[in-house]
């Protein structure tokens, strides 16, 4: 065989037709802009764009079937603007059990009073550390926010320590979660600058979503419960009680569906919560973990179905992706598309 021969059958090696599969093919923009088309072309889009569409469907089909939504967030999500589009699903009903960190919660309350700011990535952490400013990614918080947090956690541990004395009773997360949109809104009748109404923890509140904030000593909000223990020894917090009430809500509920952004703490206890029931009937995750470190984060969908956290991989997707650019276009998606 003469080596034009040879390299032909390699490099140009006959394939089977695939006719009648989907096209790849983007979005057309010499056409006048539309949602709707724009998020359908996602589809035929390839890599990440098709498994966004995925996760638009999968949402779609869980408001669709009623199904009660677990939504667990990492607490970065609080402090950048997703925390505007969270409080949107809350106050619009279209998520019904949260789980986050205690960052998640206390940044969450804390924009209330004052904004955080967009800094600089590269910004020196000595130089902010001297000015009283705290980095999170781009993102600067200055400690004023804390300094009025303490404040705010001051008037409800006072009010949730006499709660506990007079019902003889320990609060739990869930409860404490509760509290908190409560007292956002006892404080707003003093301040009619807070912002409360903007908070995912007050419309929670108010819609009675519960919201599951496990562990909540790991922030700020572990902080000022030190100090407050400081003064009063016999204060306690249950967290016994949430592992039961959440994996009832799962118990008891008809379909489930999940939606994890991020890893850790949140986004395993809305999935072991539904190990309970013989898994969620939809999952979806974003994130940017990969698996090979046997990290929670980086677990792909099918690894909990090994579990039996989630029912089976084909009402699954798993979108890579960094979770401020993809989660506003899957809330799009779902609204508009």
């Amino acid at each position: 065989m003469d080596n034009e021969k040879k390299a032909r059958e390699n490099v140009l090696k006959p394939s089977v037709d695939l006719e009648g599969w989907p096209v790849v093919k983007g979005y057309d923009f010499s056409r006048p802009f539309s949602v709707k088309r724009f998020v359908e072309s996602l589809c035929n889009t390839g890599f990440q764009a098709t498994s966004l569409y995925k996760a638009i469907q999968l949402y779609k089909k869980m408001l669709n079937d009623k199904a009660t939504i677990f939504f667990g967030f990492t607490s970065n999500m609080a402090s950048c603007g997703i925390r505007d589009i969270i409080t949107y699903l809350v106050k619009n009903k279209m998520v019904h059990v949260l789980s986050t960190t205690a960052g998640g919660v206390e940044e969450d309350i804390m924009k209330c009073h004052k904004p955080f700011v967009i800094g600089d990535y590269d910004a020196p952490g000595e130089y902010l550390r001297g000015h009283g400013i705290n980095r999170t990614g781009n993102l600067f918080i200055p400690n004023d926010r804390y300094l009025w947090f303490e404040r705010y956690m001051n008037s409800l541990l006072d009010r949730l320590y006499e709660k506990q004395k007079n019902e003889k009773k320990v609060i739990n997360s869930k409860e404490f979660c509760r509290e908190m949109g409560y007292q956002l809104e006892l404080m707003s009748k003093q301040d009619k600058e807070l912002k409360y109404t903007e908070s995912f923890i007050y419309q929670a509140y108010k819609n009675d979503i519960p919201v599951f904030g496990l562990p909540l000593t790991d922030g700020s909000i572990g902080d000022m419960i030190y100090f407050f223990k400081k003064r009063h020894k016999d204060f306690q917090l249950d967290i016994a009680d949430d592992i039961e009430m959440l994996t009832d809500i799962a118990l008891n509920a008809e379909k489930t569906g999940i939606i994890a952004i991020g890893g850790s703490v949140p986004k395993h206890q809305v999935c072991n919560a539904n190990l309970f029931r013989g898994g969620a009937d939809y999952t979806i995750y974003i994130n940017l973990g990969i698996e090979y470190e046997g990290s929670n984060a980086g677990a792909n969908p099918d690894e909990a179905v090994s579990w039996g956290k989630l029912v089976k991989k084909e009402n699954t997707v798993k979108v890579f992706g960094e979770a401020s650019i993809v989660f506003p276009l899957l809330v799009l998606g779902v609204i508009e598309g």
